[in-house]
């Protein structure tokens, strides 16, 4: 059976071979080539995802080698996309992805993700819809109808020098989420096979194409995450920590928000948030590049006397990520909206405190009372303070019961080893091919 995967980024070990920095997005993509190599003799994997231009050898429509991963290899081509403009489709990466089809002339091509043109091209390009099996990640069309998550209208219309110049505004980034909604809804409409793992992604695909055979399927995490316990006495006291807060859906000012409460009755309480700071200020090159996200966030902190109590971590490998939940006394996800959000299943399979938004598809791997305590999250309408309060709470609650505390952390994880079971996740998508087939 021959198998093209067709996805958003480099898989690490292609990256590695080309000297390119490796990505720490969707690492479970990369475990699950690992499971496939490694343990199916029957499938033979190529795999294409979109390159820089100056890695696409000059004169050339597409980069192909051959990419080794453990004791096997797999052939890769890489493509040129405009992935900063992902809200624009080019059809020009319809006859590229021809020719790597036609090069390696697959059984089954599986598309990893809806966000980004090249999956709609190939949605359009190969002939044999009932072959074609498309992966839900996230949905953008409902990512844009709550991506505000609650700001002020003044935030909403604020326009910094860099929005301008890089026509980046908060507003102008909604509508090119909606603008990637729509080719999403089309490469759904086409695929004749689609996975998923939640009943929220579930329900939209389906209303989107109710022809599509949808076959649940859950993900494998990446490697560092299977192993290390979370223990309390080896974390820092009342630390909280956000895997991301580099946009607004993911509601870091929730998070600010409901601080001044927090602090009340636990004075030691701090942030700890990984990824790019949006806030930074020091320099004229700082002030220059300042968002209108991060120019609101920098006025929570100042107006809440925050400054001390949010640290920006910058980006994180897997290894330094899994360090910082082990240190962390809480993890927290806050989104307005989530499918099944991975930083959440790092979290539950490490047995880490966990509260979550109960927002999009994230009951489907998380349950409230049982594995952590969820809130009632963003629900389309502006209740910014009424979030924040319920998020303060919900910190507040699992912090003063250390027994009910444990007790989540041991459920979390014994959830997560079976969600994310690598070896079980592996087995479900050979058995999904075959019954393509």
């Amino acid at each position: 059976m021959k198998v093209l995967w067709l996805c958003n980024i480099v898989l690490p070990a292609a990256a590695r071979q080309l000297g390119m920095e490796v990505s720490n997005k969707e690492g479970w993509v990369n475990g699950m080539a690992d499971m496939l190599l490694a343990g199916s003799k029957d499938i033979s994997l190529s795999v294409a995802a979109p390159l820089p231009r100056d890695r696409i050898p000059q004169g050339q429509e597409i980069y192909s080698g051959k990419v080794r991963m453990g004791e096997s290899s797999f052939s890769f081509y890489g493509f040129w996309e405009d992935v900063n403009h992902a809200e624009k489709y080019d059809e020009n990466l319809e006859p590229v992805l021809k020719k790597i089809v036609s090069i390696e002339e697959p059984d089954i091509v599986h598309c990893f993700g809806t966000e980004y043109p090249h999956t709609l091209a190939m949605c359009r390009i190969f002939p044999q819809k009932d072959r074609l099996l498309l992966g839900i990640q996230g949905l953008c069309s409902l990512c844009a109808e709550s991506y505000y998550a609650s700001l002020p209208g003044e935030v909403i219309r604020s326009v910094t020098l860099r929005d301008w110049l890089k026509q980046d505004s908060l507003r102008q980034q909604q509508e090119k989420f909606a603008l990637r909604g729509c080719m999403e809804r089309e490469a759904v409409g086409l695929a004749g096979n689609i996975t998923g793992r939640t009943h929220w992604d579930r329900t939209h695909t389906k209303a989107w194409n109710p022809r599509a055979r949808y076959y649940e399927m859950n993900e494998s995490l990446r490697a560092e995450f299977y192993g290390p316990i979370w223990e309390e006495r080896q974390c820092i006291p009342y630390t909280i920590f956000l895997s991301q807060g580099d946009y607004p859906l993911k509601g870091l000012h929730y998070m600010l928000l409901a601080m001044p409460a927090i602090l009340k009755e636990y004075p030691q309480a701090r942030v700890w948030v990984a990824g790019n700071s949006l806030v930074a200020y020091g320099t004229w090159k700082e002030k220059l590049k300042i968002s209108a996200y991060g120019k609101y966030l920098r006025s929570l902190l100042r107006r809440l006397h925050l400054e001390e109590r949010v640290s920006f971590l910058g980006k994180l490998d897997a290894g330094q990520m899994r360090d910082r939940y082990l240190k962390s006394s809480l993890y927290v996800c806050c989104s307005s909206l989530e499918n099944s959000p991975n930083s959440l299943g790092e979290a539950m399979l490490l047995g880490v405190p966990c509260v979550s938004a109960d927002v999009g598809g994230v009951s489907s791997i998380f349950t409230g009372g049982a594995d952590g305590i969820v809130y009632e999250g963003f629900s389309g309408g502006d209740e910014l303070e009424a979030i924040s309060g319920r998020l303060a709470e919900a910190v507040m609650q699992m912090w003063r019961d250390p027994a009910k505390r444990a007790e989540y952390c041991r459920n979390a994880r014994n959830h997560a080893l079976h969600t994310h079971d690598r070896e079980k996740n592996y087995q479900k998508l050979v058995e999904i091919y075959e019954k393509i087939l």
